[in-house]
């Protein structure tokens, strides 16, 4: 099989139909009829996998991977790219912010740079001003941290040789941070700048500011050591603060024997701030120690329940 196009389902009913419409036109134009649409259910509250399945008794092109919960959308892409087939894998978002006319523009890219992969990056980014802003700090406060360089603001749209997705495949990490493992893994990959499409008002993101608070946890545990190297730093620096300062209070006494030392002020934010530099460092340490728990019990990333191949039933 040439071509798998995988997309993962997530309150995706109001989308789904044209995205499968339109994915299907843009693979036949690219690759005849030697295709498939990978569509895993990530444990949807809504209709999505019915929905899936009616369209696939019209279309025998399209598979479904039905999750046995929602395990997060990182792990639902790990499902898709495991039952996917094709020799290219186009992997993209199927609430239509990408698009899947873009395919042949990717194709053409990897053709030309003789790349392993090609993914999309924003070209600018359509949050709000303050999102933009700390999106902005995160992605600069990552690549500092981490060994390896990863794109700014990526996207989830790219095609991919099997390779590369087998090579993908291979890492085995419970606390799953993808931006990160995509640019770890290698291989020859190069970039286009794209404009998602704004998803209309009336379907919101579902990735919620505490979903989003753990995304950036785990993708500084996962991918930087840093943190670690600051808290020893930070305590150093701390520390012989602390020596000089007692130092510069002890020649200041002898000097001065009738100095009197006082100030509960001084005292109490001495306490409050090393009491609060503990606290967050210890803090820091606990994501560390959870991340080891995730991965020493080697629980797998995803259950797949049920699994649909055109119109047989596995």
């Amino acid at each position: 099989m040439k071509l798998s196009i995988v997309a993962t389902l997530y309150r995706s009913v109001p989308f789904l139909e044209e995205f499968c419409r339109r994915a299907s036109a843009t693979a036949q134009q690219a690759f005849g009829d030697d295709y498939e649409i990978v569509l895993v259910n990530d444990g949807s509250p809504d209709n999505s996998l019915q929905l899936a399945l009616e369209l696939q008794e019209g279309d025998k092109h399209l598979q479904v991977v039905d999750l046995s919960r929602n395990f997060g959308h990182h792990a639902a892409i790990v499902a898709g790219l495991s039952n996917s087939r094709g020799e290219c894998v186009f992997l993209i978002d199927c609430d239509l912010e990408e698009q899947p006319e873009w395919l042949p523009m990717f194709l053409d890219k990897m053709q030309q740079n003789g790349a392993d992969v090609v993914f999309g990056v924003q070209q600018e980014r359509v949050s709000s001003p303050l999102s933009n802003l700390l999106g902005e700090i995160f992605w600069s406060a990552l690549n500092i941290m981490s060994s390896f360089s990863i794109p700014h603001n990526p996207m989830t749209c790219r095609l991919m040789k099997r390779g590369y997705v087998d090579s993908l495949l291979s890492v085995e990490d419970r606390v799953l941070y993808l931006a990160g493992v995509f640019a770890w893994t290698g291989y020859n990959q190069t970039s286009i700048p794209l404009k998602k499409i704004p998803r209309h008002k009336a379907h919101k993101s579902t990735y919620s500011l505490s979903r989003k608070l753990l995304q950036v946890a785990d993708s500084f545990a996962s991918f930087s050591v840093a943190p670690l190297s600051l808290i020893f730093f930070t305590g150093l620096v701390v520390w012989v603060g602390s020596v000089l300062y007692a130092l510069l209070l002890l020649a200041k006494k002898m000097i001065q024997p009738d100095m009197v030392l006082s100030g509960f002020t001084s005292i109490m934010l001495s306490f409050w701030f090393l009491g609060g530099t503990i606290i967050l460092f210890l803090g820091i340490l606990g994501l560390y120690v959870a991340k080891i728990f995730q991965e020493v019990k080697r629980r797998p990333l995803y259950i797949v329940r049920n699994l649909y191949r055109g119109d047989r039933h596995e």
